[in-house]
């Protein structure tokens, strides 16, 4: 299987493999006799687990840092409903963009790759206040609707179709990266080129996406910080609302920190399971 290279908005992530030298660092558990223990150790995890514990302490023990994280805490369901509505919704829509972008028809897949670039040539604070302070109300406006989109929903709105542009681009690879040998025999057992597409190239593809699209997910859960410059009282705005009365900015933005980094090292040790899930099917099918 082809190596997939996926453009998100924090960098490019790869994914997948092919018959290639492999490049990357070693994996603990899998050194030879020749490569020293401390070599493959995960000594990241050590650090991040005792910063992970050190916040925590903070939060249990210290009146302050508890007090602080009672009063944010409260935004994590919005933050969560926020993640996942803006997840599935760029899913959907990125999902469309990629098969207008590997289309034959040149209107659809122009305008895919029209909206990808200018997903990606502006700045995701910039797009969120566009989104939802300017495209909302004057499509609201333009369907002759009086504007009734609550904040939040603008901001989610917002977010999916930002994180749609990159999607879009994680689904084109992994749709490009089965086998053309496999649509021609779909073809020429008689399907059609629709069926093809939903039997055989996209259940393949999606196998292959699933663990970028993990990584976005976690992207997506981070930026939902940026939806409180909207004053959506998700984590951060309940954090900079808190600081801002009490003056106790270490206290609320460590607390913060905690909740987040929490979430995180949650997502991406599930994501790890699934990608260890996957790989011994990827290395059957090569």
């Amino acid at each position: 299987m082809p190596q997939i290279a996926t453009d998100g908005p924090h960098g490019a992530d790869p994914v997948g493999g092919d018959d290639r030298a492999d490049t990357s660092a070693p994996r603990w558990g899998s050194r030879n006799d020749t490569t020293a223990w401390y070599d493959t150790f995960p000594w990241w995890a050590i650090v991040v687990g005792l910063i992970l514990a050190w916040l925590a302490a903070l939060v249990i023990w210290d009146a302050g840092y508890n007090r602080a994280f009672d009063r944010i805490v409260p935004g994590l369901w919005l933050t969560i409903r926020a993640t996942l509505w803006s997840f599935a919704i760029s899913c959907m829509v990125g999902l469309f963009v990629a098969l207008a972008r590997t289309s034959r028809n040149v209107v659809a897949r122009n305008l895919a790759r029209s909206y990808v670039e200018l997903i990606r040539g502006i700045p995701i604070l910039v797009l969120i206040f566009t989104f939802a302070l300017v495209v909302v109300p004057e499509a609201s406006a333009a369907l002759g609707q009086p504007n009734r989109i609550s904040t939040e929903w603008r901001a989610i709105l917002a977010l999916s179709m930002i994180y749609a542009g990159y999607i879009a681009e994680i689904f084109r690879a992994g749709i490009q990266s089965v086998d053309r040998g496999q649509i021609e025999a779909g073809r020429s057992i008689g399907l059609s080129r629709r069926q093809t597409t939903r039997s055989i190239v996209l259940p393949q593809a999606l196998r292959a996406v699933v663990p970028p699209l993990g990584n976005d997910f976690i992207a997506i859960l981070k930026d939902t910080s940026l939806l409180s410059v909207l004053g959506v009282l998700d984590l951060t705005q309940r954090a900079r609302q808190y600081s801002s009365g009490s003056f106790k900015f270490r206290d609320s933005y460590l607390a913060l920190a905690f909740i987040y980094l929490s979430l995180t090292v949650i997502l991406s040790l599930l994501l790890q399971l699934v990608e260890r899930r996957l790989s011994p099917d990827r290395e059957r099918a090569r």
